[in-house]
């Protein structure tokens, strides 16, 4: 007994070092302390805040209600999904979360059940950011080089909770899953510019991308390959649009563990407005650190998943992806890009809204909202910064937008 008591001191007494580390509500983290919380930070952040490009405020932690339909259907059809050991397939999937047992270490399959929650995570059967601006910033004279202000939309086919009709949109013949779109309205020498990716259900078909230029006047089917350049001279790819655009079998998927990080949700209509901002006028926030690059939001510690995904393909310019999933909604909220040479290249900075903190329309979805979002290129100190005013399951997105004849008859 006494040898137990022991026992149980040490793990309390160690328990109890892990918490005090913990930063408390109110804590700002900067270059002076960020070794003391270290074990809640990704490396590449740490780093960041050691250069003085970063320092983070932390707040309280908020669950976020999921949507009442996906919960139930995650009920429904829970342990039904499965993965396909050979190719990693994923098999009997009918709806809501594919896989709701906490991930293990000792499951090889671990990390691809991780990849296909991300992928089938409740986001919306549609959402609509109007508008979606886009500032390309050089870090090292915190000059914004240009500016670009889309509408973005995104669609459901499949495995719909919300909006009529559901569960799928009828005359589906090529089984798509869901549709992106971008539409340029700013600057002019880009205006009407589109993008359109149609994500398939199959993942071993490959993504269908279409981009109308505005300046040659026609549409064109993007390769394969092309989804990892450079979209627009931006410092994100299309393979990094909704965290991972890309189907699941180019990547080895492994489970790294599960943490306590830091992560930037917090509450939109809790941000400082400027004083000469119009009470009816959208505050979108903004961006601060090195180059304005880096969401200027609060940061709470969050479950994670820390998920690797290695390219198949050898002419990939990544060598790796590292993920950090929220454990709660099962987005990719933050991540890591590494160059073919192993060195780090990109670090993502996502900042979600609670949903119930948003505007009106997005009360009780259960989304966490995309509001502002950051690719950092640490290796040439630049950055693309994405401001957002989003709503989630909107009526005004419509299917016959995510057609190539759309795209012809708007580029007009």
């Amino acid at each position: 007994m006494k040898y137990l008591f022991s026992a149980l001191l040490i793990i309390f007494s160690t328990f109890s070092t892990y918490a005090q580390q913990a930063p408390s509500p109110g804590t700002l983290i900067n270059d002076s302390n960020v070794s003391q919380y270290s074990d809640f930070i990704d490396a590449s952040v740490i780093d960041l805040i050691r250069k003085k490009d970063l320092v983070i405020n932390v707040s309280e932690y908020f669950d976020i209600q999921q949507n009442t339909v996906f919960l139930k259907q995650t009920k429904l059809f829970e342990g039904a999904a499965q993965v396909e050991a050979g190719t990693g397939r994923l098999l009997n999937y009918q709806g809501g979360l594919p896989f709701t047992e906490e991930p293990s270490l000792n499951d090889p399959l671990a990390g691809l059940k991780i990849a296909w929650n991300m992928r089938y995570a409740y986001g919306g059967d549609t959402s609509i950011v109007d508008p979606f601006i886009w500032e390309y910033r050089d870090m090292n004279n915190d000059k914004i080089e240009r500016t670009i202000s889309f509408i973005g939309m995104t669609l459901r086919y499949k495995y719909r909770t919300t909006i009529s009709p559901t569960p799928n949109l009828p005359k589906n013949p090529a089984g798509i899953f869901n549709g992106i779109y971008l539409l340029a309205k700013q600057p002019f020498d880009i205006k009407n510019t589109q993008l359109l990716v149609h994500r398939l259900e199959d993942d071993s078909a490959r993504e269908r991308s279409w981009l109308y230029l505005s300046v040659q006047r026609r549409v064109r089917r993007l390769p394969a390959g092309q989804t990892t350049d450079a979209f627009l001279g931006s410092d994100i790819m299309i393979e990094d649009f909704l965290g991972y655009n890309g189907r699941i079998k180019d990547m080895r998927w492994r489970y790294l563990g599960t943490k306590e990080v830091l992560t930037p949700f917090y509450k939109h209509d809790k941000l400082l407005r400027p004083s000469n901002l119009d009470e009816s006028t959208y505050y979108f926030g903004d961006f601060h650190g090195k180059g304005h690059c880096f969401p200027n939001v609060s940061w709470q510690l969050r479950k994670t998943y820390l998920l690797e995904a290695v390219p198949n393909i050898d002419n990939h310019p990544l060598s790796k992806r590292v993920f950090y999933i929220d454990a709660q909604t099962h987005i990719a909220i933050a991540g890591s890009n590494y160059d073919r040479n192993g060195q780090i290249w990109r670090v993502a900075i996502a900042g979600f809204s609670h949903p119930d903190y948003h505007l009106e329309q997005n009360k009780g979805s259960g989304v966490a909202i995309p509001s502002l979002i950051s690719m950092v290129d640490v290796q040439a100190n630049h950055c693309t910064t994405l401001k957002m005013k989003t709503v989630i399951n909107s009526n005004k997105v419509k299917s016959k937008y995510f057609t190539v004849q759309s795209l012809r008859t708007k580029g007009k």
